[in-house]
Protein backbone atom coordinates (compact mmCIF):
# COMPACT_ATOMS: atom_id res chain seq x y z
CA UNK A 1 0.00 0.00 0.00
CA UNK A 2 1.17 3.85 -0.91
CA UNK A 3 2.35 5.21 2.54
CA UNK A 4 -0.22 7.30 4.57
CA UNK A 5 3.14 9.42 5.95
CA UNK A 6 6.31 10.22 4.12
CA UNK A 7 8.57 6.92 4.28
CA UNK A 8 12.18 6.26 2.88
CA UNK A 9 13.86 2.95 2.14
CA UNK A 10 14.78 1.36 5.47
CA UNK A 11 17.59 -0.73 4.06
CA UNK A 12 20.84 0.51 2.46
CA UNK A 13 21.71 3.69 0.74
CA UNK A 14 23.47 2.96 -2.42
CA UNK A 15 24.85 4.99 -5.39
CA UNK A 16 25.16 3.87 -8.24
CA UNK A 17 28.37 3.88 -10.55
CA UNK A 18 29.76 6.18 -8.40
CA UNK A 19 27.21 8.71 -7.74
CA UNK A 20 25.64 10.60 -4.98
CA UNK A 21 23.75 7.99 -2.38
CA UNK A 22 20.62 8.55 -2.18
CA UNK A 23 17.69 8.06 0.47
CA UNK A 24 14.80 7.26 -1.74
CA UNK A 25 11.57 8.74 -0.05
CA UNK A 26 8.23 8.52 -1.28
CA UNK A 27 5.68 11.70 -0.44
CA UNK A 28 2.59 9.83 0.90
CA UNK A 29 -0.22 11.86 -1.21
CA UNK A 30 -0.78 13.86 -4.46
CA UNK A 31 0.54 17.05 -4.80
CA UNK A 32 -2.53 19.49 -5.22
CA UNK A 33 0.32 22.60 -6.52
CA UNK A 34 3.27 23.12 -7.53
CA UNK A 35 6.04 20.11 -6.60
CA UNK A 36 8.45 21.88 -4.15
CA UNK A 37 11.31 20.36 -6.41
CA UNK A 38 13.13 23.73 -6.35
CA UNK A 39 13.73 23.15 -2.42
CA UNK A 40 14.96 19.69 -3.51
CA UNK A 41 17.30 21.51 -5.72
CA UNK A 42 18.60 24.00 -3.15
CA UNK A 43 19.36 20.95 -0.70
CA UNK A 44 21.52 19.00 -2.99
CA UNK A 45 23.67 22.45 -3.53
CA UNK A 46 24.12 22.71 0.05
CA UNK A 47 25.39 18.61 -0.30
CA UNK A 48 22.23 16.79 0.89
CA UNK A 49 21.13 14.89 -2.66
CA UNK A 50 17.57 14.15 -2.52
CA UNK A 51 15.27 11.21 -4.34
CA UNK A 52 11.45 11.37 -3.91
CA UNK A 53 8.86 9.96 -5.42
CA UNK A 54 5.57 11.28 -5.56
CA UNK A 55 1.86 12.10 -6.98
CA UNK A 56 0.11 14.81 -8.33
CA UNK A 57 -3.65 16.28 -8.64
CA UNK A 58 -4.65 15.88 -11.76
CA UNK A 59 -3.22 19.03 -13.75
CA UNK A 60 -1.99 19.88 -16.82
CA UNK A 61 1.62 20.97 -16.92
CA UNK A 62 3.61 23.64 -19.43
CA UNK A 63 7.08 25.10 -19.59
CA UNK A 64 7.69 28.67 -19.34
CA UNK A 65 7.62 29.30 -22.91
CA UNK A 66 4.06 28.87 -23.43
CA UNK A 67 3.58 32.46 -21.74
CA UNK A 68 4.19 33.45 -25.12
CA UNK A 69 0.56 32.74 -26.16
CA UNK A 70 -2.10 35.21 -25.18
CA UNK A 71 -4.68 32.79 -25.11
CA UNK A 72 -2.91 30.87 -21.91
CA UNK A 73 -4.61 32.52 -18.99
CA UNK A 74 -8.23 31.61 -20.70
CA UNK A 75 -7.38 28.41 -21.57
CA UNK A 76 -6.20 27.72 -18.13
CA UNK A 77 -9.48 28.80 -16.43
CA UNK A 78 -11.17 26.95 -18.75
CA UNK A 79 -9.78 23.86 -18.24
CA UNK A 80 -9.51 24.38 -14.43
CA UNK A 81 -13.16 24.15 -14.47
CA UNK A 82 -13.29 20.89 -16.09
CA UNK A 83 -10.96 20.19 -13.34
CA UNK A 84 -7.28 20.02 -15.30
CA UNK A 85 -5.93 23.11 -14.31
CA UNK A 86 -3.19 24.20 -16.16
CA UNK A 87 0.15 24.43 -14.06
CA UNK A 88 3.85 26.37 -15.48
CA UNK A 89 6.97 24.92 -14.88
CA UNK A 90 10.67 26.37 -14.52
CA UNK A 91 12.32 23.22 -16.95
CA UNK A 92 11.94 22.96 -20.74
CA UNK A 93 10.53 20.58 -22.98
CA UNK A 94 6.35 20.48 -23.91
CA UNK A 95 2.98 20.34 -22.37
CA UNK A 96 2.63 17.27 -19.89
CA UNK A 97 -0.25 15.63 -18.22
CA UNK A 98 -0.31 15.05 -14.41
CA UNK A 99 -2.57 12.86 -12.24
CA UNK A 100 -3.71 9.03 -11.14
CA UNK A 101 -1.79 6.21 -12.64
CA UNK A 102 1.46 8.89 -13.07
CA UNK A 103 4.41 8.32 -10.92
CA UNK A 104 6.81 10.95 -10.49
CA UNK A 105 10.58 10.50 -10.07
CA UNK A 106 12.73 13.72 -9.09
CA UNK A 107 16.13 13.08 -8.69
CA UNK A 108 18.54 16.21 -6.81
CA UNK A 109 22.27 15.97 -6.74
CA UNK A 110 25.39 18.75 -6.97
CA UNK A 111 26.93 17.80 -10.00
CA UNK A 112 29.74 19.81 -12.47
CA UNK A 113 27.84 22.24 -14.90
CA UNK A 114 26.03 21.26 -18.24
CA UNK A 115 28.87 22.17 -20.52
CA UNK A 116 30.62 19.09 -21.75
CA UNK A 117 27.61 16.62 -21.59
CA UNK A 118 26.48 16.62 -17.90
CA UNK A 119 23.28 17.72 -18.91
CA UNK A 120 23.12 13.88 -20.57
CA UNK A 121 24.95 12.41 -18.30
CA UNK A 122 22.15 13.69 -16.16
CA UNK A 123 19.57 12.18 -17.90
CA UNK A 124 21.33 8.77 -18.20
CA UNK A 125 21.52 8.63 -14.78
CA UNK A 126 17.74 9.00 -14.13
CA UNK A 127 16.60 6.66 -16.85
CA UNK A 128 19.14 4.29 -15.70
CA UNK A 129 17.30 4.38 -12.75
CA UNK A 130 13.58 3.75 -14.21
CA UNK A 131 15.20 0.91 -16.69
CA UNK A 132 16.64 -0.62 -13.79
CA UNK A 133 13.40 -0.44 -11.76
CA UNK A 134 11.36 -1.48 -14.63
CA UNK A 135 13.58 -4.59 -15.34
CA UNK A 136 13.06 -5.79 -11.69
CA UNK A 137 9.23 -6.30 -12.59
CA UNK A 138 10.31 -7.92 -16.08
CA UNK A 139 9.92 -5.27 -18.59
CA UNK A 140 12.52 -4.15 -20.75
CA UNK A 141 12.77 -0.11 -21.60
CA UNK A 142 15.44 2.18 -22.71
CA UNK A 143 15.88 5.96 -23.33
CA UNK A 144 14.74 6.85 -27.01
CA UNK A 145 12.86 9.77 -29.05
CA UNK A 146 9.45 8.97 -30.01
CA UNK A 147 7.62 10.84 -32.77
CA UNK A 148 4.35 12.35 -32.16
CA UNK A 149 4.55 11.50 -28.47
CA UNK A 150 3.87 14.48 -25.89
CA UNK A 151 7.17 16.48 -24.94
CA UNK A 152 8.77 14.20 -26.54
CA UNK A 153 12.60 14.25 -26.44
CA UNK A 154 15.57 11.99 -26.95
CA UNK A 155 15.58 11.12 -23.36
CA UNK A 156 12.58 9.29 -23.12
CA UNK A 157 11.32 6.26 -21.59
CA UNK A 158 10.22 4.11 -24.22
CA UNK A 159 9.25 0.59 -24.50
CA UNK A 160 9.79 -1.20 -27.79
CA UNK A 161 7.04 -2.95 -29.91
CA UNK A 162 6.83 -4.23 -33.46
CA UNK A 163 5.20 -1.67 -35.37
CA UNK A 164 8.34 1.13 -32.93
CA UNK A 165 9.13 2.64 -29.59
CA UNK A 166 6.55 3.70 -27.39
CA UNK A 167 6.82 6.60 -24.73
CA UNK A 168 6.85 5.24 -20.83
CA UNK A 169 8.12 8.42 -19.41
CA UNK A 170 8.98 12.32 -20.12
CA UNK A 171 12.09 13.36 -18.63
CA UNK A 172 13.27 16.97 -18.02
CA UNK A 173 16.03 18.62 -15.95
CA UNK A 174 16.57 21.83 -14.29
CA UNK A 175 20.17 23.63 -12.72
CA UNK A 176 21.13 25.28 -10.44
CA UNK A 177 24.80 27.56 -9.60
CA UNK A 178 26.11 29.37 -6.63
CA UNK A 179 29.41 30.11 -5.02
CA UNK A 180 30.87 28.33 -7.62
CA UNK A 181 28.63 24.87 -6.81
CA UNK A 182 26.13 23.47 -9.00
CA UNK A 183 23.08 21.12 -8.34
CA UNK A 184 21.05 19.23 -10.86
CA UNK A 185 17.53 18.32 -10.78
CA UNK A 186 16.43 15.52 -12.84
CA UNK A 187 13.14 14.86 -13.38
CA UNK A 188 11.00 11.99 -14.76
CA UNK A 189 7.29 11.69 -15.15
CA UNK A 190 6.37 7.65 -15.45
CA UNK A 191 2.97 6.88 -16.61
CA UNK A 192 1.99 3.22 -14.82
CA UNK A 193 -1.58 2.83 -15.05
CA UNK A 194 -2.69 6.13 -17.23
CA UNK A 195 -5.31 6.36 -20.13
CA UNK A 196 -2.37 7.28 -22.50
CA UNK A 197 -4.62 7.95 -25.52
CA UNK A 198 -7.22 10.01 -23.17
CA UNK A 199 -4.45 11.98 -21.78
CA UNK A 200 -3.27 12.43 -25.38
CA UNK A 201 -6.11 13.59 -26.31
CA UNK A 202 -6.87 16.33 -23.45
CA UNK A 203 -3.00 17.79 -24.25
CA UNK A 204 -4.45 18.15 -28.32
CA UNK A 205 -7.48 20.29 -26.82
CA UNK A 206 -4.73 22.36 -25.21
CA UNK A 207 -2.48 22.99 -27.84
CA UNK A 208 -5.48 23.50 -30.31
CA UNK A 209 -6.94 25.61 -27.81
CA UNK A 210 -3.59 27.72 -27.71
CA UNK A 211 -3.66 27.52 -31.34
CA UNK A 212 0.07 26.55 -31.04
CA UNK A 213 0.08 23.88 -33.96
CA UNK A 214 1.26 21.04 -32.37
CA UNK A 215 -0.73 17.32 -32.43
CA UNK A 216 0.66 14.42 -30.69
CA UNK A 217 -0.12 10.56 -31.51
CA UNK A 218 -2.20 8.29 -28.80
CA UNK A 219 -0.39 5.67 -30.15
CA UNK A 220 3.33 7.00 -29.27
CA UNK A 221 2.20 6.42 -25.67
CA UNK A 222 1.76 3.34 -23.55
CA UNK A 223 2.05 2.71 -19.84
CA UNK A 224 3.28 0.35 -17.39
CA UNK A 225 -0.02 -1.73 -16.82
CA UNK A 226 0.34 -2.15 -21.11
CA UNK A 227 3.54 -3.43 -21.16
CA UNK A 228 3.07 -5.72 -18.39
CA UNK A 229 0.46 -7.73 -19.95
CA UNK A 230 2.31 -7.55 -23.25
CA UNK A 231 4.93 -9.42 -21.57
CA UNK A 232 3.51 -11.41 -18.93
CA UNK A 233 0.35 -11.82 -20.86
CA UNK A 234 -1.40 -11.42 -17.36
CA UNK A 235 -3.50 -8.71 -16.59
CA UNK A 236 -1.44 -5.63 -14.25
CA UNK A 237 -1.59 -6.62 -10.28
CA UNK A 238 -3.99 -4.30 -8.64
CA UNK A 239 -1.23 -3.25 -6.73
CA UNK A 240 1.32 -1.67 -9.89
CA UNK A 241 1.82 1.62 -8.74
CA UNK A 242 3.16 0.05 -5.63
CA UNK A 243 5.29 -2.16 -7.10
CA UNK A 244 6.66 -0.06 -9.31
CA UNK A 245 7.45 2.18 -6.57
CA UNK A 246 9.25 -0.28 -3.98
CA UNK A 247 11.05 -1.63 -7.81
CA UNK A 248 12.89 2.48 -8.24
CA UNK A 249 13.45 2.82 -4.82
CA UNK A 250 16.02 -0.52 -4.93
CA UNK A 251 17.05 0.89 -8.30
CA UNK A 252 17.84 3.95 -6.77
CA UNK A 253 20.00 2.17 -4.12
CA UNK A 254 21.59 -0.30 -6.17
Amino acid sequence: MWPAEASVVPSGVGAASGGPAFLPEILPAPLAGEAPELDWLEEALAGRPRAVLWRSAPALVVPASYRRYEGLGEVSSAFAARGWPVRVRRSGGGLVPQGPGILNLSLAWRAEGPDGGAGDAAYARLCGVLSRGLARLGLASRPAAVAGSFCDGRWNLAADLPDGPRKLAGTAQYWRRRGGRSAVLAHALLLVEADAAGLTALANEVESALGSGRRYDPWAVTDVAAEWRRTHGTAAPADLVDRVAEALCLAIVS
